[in-house]
């Protein structure tokens, strides 16, 4: 009998065919993972921070009670397009508060500040209750040193306001 007869006789070889015993191999059963039912999605409400008032007189009101208010696209954490992120930038470094609105969370604010303004684009900054533009100008003043002073002057006036 020679070498090969003998181990396959001893040893079975998986698809030999040669073996008394088929080994089979088995898989460990383990119990399907379990998966939570799926909540009924429920109906976001948006809740626009003006409420139900018209979207201009909302934009006179926080214009004329904050020293500085930015429109823009996102906030200053998390801005939504570059310009805004510049803006924002430019005016944080002042280290004044700010008075954000993002106006993709509200389209007729997005709307209505345009038309209040006259000015297609936001950004859109006011500083002391007047509209100074977007974000170029903004970069601008802040070259020439005009918003160092623009800045100043709405503060002082905001300081000198008798509390409502």
């Amino acid at each position: 009998m020679g070498i090969i007869r003998r181990i396959k006789k001893r040893l079975p070889i998986v698809g030999s065919g040669s073996s008394d015993r088929p080994i089979q191999a088995k898989a460990p059963s383990r119990p399907a993972p379990y998966t939570a039912p799926k909540p009924e999605p429920e109906e976001e409400v948006f809740e626009s921070p003006r409420g139900d008032r018209p979207a201009k007189e909302w934009i006179e009101e926080i214009v004329k009670a904050n020293p500085i208010v930015v429109f823009m696209k996102g906030n200053p954490q998390m801005p939504q397009c570059g310009f805004s992120a510049n803006a924002s930038a430019i005016l944080r470094a002042y280290e004044k508060p700010l008075y954000t609105v993002d106006v993709l969370s509200d389209p007729e604010v997005r709307e209505a500040v345009k038309s209040v303004s006259n000015w297609p684009t936001i950004p859109q900054i006011y500083i002391g209750g007047e509209f100074m533009g977007g974000s170029d100008i903004l970069q601008q003043m802040q070259g020439n040193g005009e918003l160092d002073e623009a800045i100043g002057e709405a503060f002082a006036k905001a300081a000198a306001a008798p509390a409502e």
